[in-house]
């Protein structure tokens, strides 16, 4: 069909719309009929916010880009719609609502009727007015369960498919390489391996409730200088092959995840959204990744206005559009008009618009959007709903008792205990002295991309849609013979001294302090946690050590809690405080979650997923470095953490025995299998987290001293015991060689089955043996590790 022809109405079905043809033939059939306007229209978004009134979505003004004019832009058509529900307080169901509204319009108004895509944040949950804020992904990595994971995010999936959101941006995959970077709360960790697991498993349950999982941020942002945000990124193709890329490898070969985005940063010079090497050569050409790749808001401009590399708009499209990137976010600026004419007057190839719109419109046939009997309304809503939209307010729930038993039950696998002497649990005590900036503070559990943190904040007078109790309150109802006195002591980051005198007078007059210390999240420096919230060094913001130390010189015993974003180095209180629990960003159950943790009904059982510095000052440090990353007779500085990445203790005791090697060798294109048992030794039922740690001595090209390859929880009743068996593939012993192909080769390693990446168990040593061998991306990931119960 002819471009210039306008779409005959005709009883027949439009191809397109035909949902027995084939998905190529519809797209194919499609582009062949748009015009160059109506096909780059399907490459950008509009930033909108949802009517609390249940009318059309109205464009959001941001202070980066110029107003959106929708009565012009719709004609054409749109390809997305920015955040709809994460914009603005917006009732669900009204929501839904206008939503819906909207999309009627979209699809009345273009020749084709084909509605925009829907996306929304979703890194804690589904990031709207009165949803269930889960923690962080950093509480995700400390809990080392990925089948919970899976089941928090497929609930995320289904909330948002409930209001009519068809894409979510998560899950973030970047690797921790500074903790000073303010986004470590967003992050799952600092081992390639804990992240690629956790984060595919939240893929699964994503896409498994229908909505488009987006991986971000591909590739290099953890790793720039110095922890700034945005700063360049300098690392070898080594390194980024090595531990910045395997998460994404494994969430698009193991999740199925059908969008990418871009990352910010540029490496060697070279921006993520003008670098077709990875966004083509290695994401599609090498990975066969088929679906859409997305620009992080704004970073096509960025090209032009941060970078340098693109002389205009129009210049900024045709590069990121060259290098692999399909829709511009979250507004038009680049992909409309500068696009279009770069078409027109040959600067820029038709072909790179027809690949990019064939993407999005794969997409959106596979999401069913062009099927004859799609229809805009959610299945919460029918059509007597838009006579009277005000009987709508509360009828759609994104916070029921399923989603926060959920929260519940993550918050508490994700709370580590980092000492204890055995003042914990507490044990009935009469007066408990409760002091910190975050004992008393509702939103000390939430990150930056919490809807009350991130958009809740500019509404001051909008309630927070979510129930939030603080831990006073939640220390209230699980200690009900306790007196419990209250102190504030200093801020979170105010630098106020002026309550340490009546925060010393409580704690000597209790049997308990409890100190809770921490973040506030926020954004661009309105926080200490959060996105552009970077810091100089991991020393506790504000006043809050000399608080912490203060307290430490009273004779009462000192619990310190921690509500943070990222690992912060405690001083004294490492040995010298009678317990410290650690806790990252809990969510709105992570009070309730602390309480049992400290009164003993919760046996703690998270892992770090991060080290806890010993000092504020040597950053940037993780476990996973070569031998000279770690101390040193030849520096000065000593960067041993105060606690190991995987470290967490328990209320109860297990044993590691017996273990077996079936062979002490095995060839390069093989397997290894071993065994242990692992016995609750103690008086109480407890978690166990099991770690497999591969230490390679001798290689082409330096290793990091041991890399995690494999974990596995097991629940234990006392005197329980369980054998487990483990099977670990020759391909896990692989890395990127000299000539920059994944190789493994013969000779000897270490097998280390650890508490932490500081405590191993039991040690085997085997040998790899035979020819050299090379692997790719479709080598084997995981260890399989099976539990038997023992008699």
């Amino acid at each position: 069909m002819n471009a210039d022809v306008a779409v005959e109405n005709t009883s027949a079905i439009a191809l397109w719309n035909d949902p027995t043809a084939p998905v190529s033939a519809r797209v194919d059939a499609l582009i062949d009929a748009m015009t160059l306007e109506e096909k780059t229209a399907q490459l950008y978004g509009v930033w909108v916010g949802a009517s609390d009134e249940g009318g059309e979505v109205a464009p959001h003004q941001h202070e980066m880009e110029e107003p959106v004019d929708l009565d012009a832009l719709l004609p054409t058509g749109l390809g997305q719609l920015t955040r709809p529900f994460g914009t603005v307080p917006v009732d669900p169901a009204l929501g839904a609502l206008s939503l819906a509204r909207t999309q009627a319009r979209i699809t009345a108004t273009n020749r084709f009727g084909i509605p925009a895509l829907a996306h929304d944040e979703c890194l804690a949950g589904f990031a709207a007015w009165g949803a269930t804020a889960y923690p962080v992904p950093l509480s995700w990595g400390a809990a080392f369960d990925p089948a919970l994971v899976r089941e928090m995010a497929e609930a995320i999936g289904r909330d948002m498919r409930s209001v009519g959101v068809h894409q979510g941006l998560a899950p973030v995959l970047d690797v921790v390489r500074d903790a000073r970077w303010g986004r470590v709360e967003e992050t799952i960790g600092e081992d390639p391996y804990l992240v690629g697991t956790i984060g595919t498993a939240y893929v699964q349950g994503l896409e498994s409730a229908g909505i488009v999982a987006t991986l971000k941020h591909f590739a290099g942002y953890s790793a720039s200088r110095a922890g700034r945000n945005l700063a360049p990124t300098s690392m070898g193709p080594r390194e980024r092959a090595d531990v910045l890329l395997p998460p994404f490898e494994m969430a698009i070969r193991e999740g199925g995840a059908r969008s990418v985005m871009n990352a910010y940063t540029d490496t060697d010079g070279v921006p993520s959204a003008a670098d077709e090497a990875l966004l083509t050569g290695l994401l599609r050409d090498t990975w066969d990744f088929d679906g859409t790749v997305v620009a992080d808001y704004f970073a096509i401009a960025f090209l032009k206005t941060l970078h340098g590399v693109a002389a205009d708009w129009a210049d900024a499209a045709g590069t990121a559009l060259r290098a692999g990137i399909d829709v511009e976010l979250p507004n038009v600026k680049t992909y409309g008009a500068p696009l279009t004419e770069a078409v027109a007057d040959g600067r820029v190839p038709e072909a790179l618009v027809d690949r990019a719109v064939r993407r999005v419109l794969t997409q959106k046939v596979a999401l069913g959007l062009l099927d004859p009997d799609w229809n805009p309304l959610p299945a919460a809503l029918d059509a007597t709903d838009e006579d009277d939209p005000s009987a709508l307010r509360g009828r759609i729930d994104l916070d029921g008792p399923a989603n926060r038993a959920l929260a519940r039950t993550l918050a508490e696998q994700a709370i580590v205990l980092l000492s204890n002497d055995g003042t914990l649990p507490l044990d009935r005590p009469r007066r408990i002295a409760l002091i910190g900036p975050n004992a008393d503070e509702p939103t000390a559990v939430l990150g930056c991309y919490s809807f009350p943190q991130h958009i809740g904040v500019r509404h001051p007078d909008t309630p927070l849609g979510i129930e939030l109790p603080t831990l006073r309150e939640t220390l209230a109802a699980e200690f009900p013979d306790a007196e419990i006195t209250y102190a504030r002591g200093t801020g979170v980051d105010d630098g106020d001294l002026s309550g340490l005198a009546e925060a010393t007078r409580l704690a000597r007059e209790a049997d308990v302090t409890l100190v809770v210390l921490g973040d506030r999240a926020g954004l661009f420096g309105r926080g200490t946690s959060g996105e552009g919230c970077d810091v100089a060094t991991l020393a506790l913001p504000g006043a809050q050590q000399q608080l912490l130390d203060t307290l430490l010189d009273v004779e009462t015993p000192v619990v310190t809690v921690l509500l943070a974003g990222r690992p912060y180095a405690l001083g004294r209180a490492v040995g010298e405080s009678a317990a410290i629990v650690q806790s990252f960003f809990p969510g709105e159950e992570g009070t309730r979650a602390i309480a049992g943790v400290l009164a003993g009904r919760v046996n703690p059982s998270g892992r770090l997923p991060v080290s806890v510095p010993r000092g504020p000052g040597s950053q940037p440090g993780a476990y996973l470095g070569a031998p000279l990353a770690h101390a040193s007779e030849v520096s000065s500085i000593d960067p041993t953490p105060a606690f190991a990445f995987g470290h967490g203790l328990s209320y109860t005791r297990f044993e590691w025995t017996d273990l077996a090697v079936e062979a002490q060798e095995a060839p390069t294109d093989s397997e290894f299998a071993l065994s242990l048992t692992v016995c609750n030794t103690g008086k109480r039922s407890g978690t166990e987290v099991v770690q497999l740690y591969l230490h390679d001595p001798v290689a082409s090209v330096v290793q990091p001293v041991q890399r995690l390859i494999g974990y596995s929880r097991l629940a234990l009743e006392p005197r329980e015991a369980r054998r487990l068996r483990i099977t670990i593939p020759a391909d896990l012993a692989s890395f990127t060689g000299r000539d920059g192909r994944r190789v493994v080769e013969p000779g000897e390693l270490e097998l280390r089955l650890s508490a932490s990446s500081a405590d191993p168990r039991l040690t085997a040593r085997v040998t790899l043996t035979g020819a050299e061998r090379h692997v790719d991306h479709t080598r084997r990931l995981h260890a399989t590790i099976l539990q038997e119960q023992t008699t």
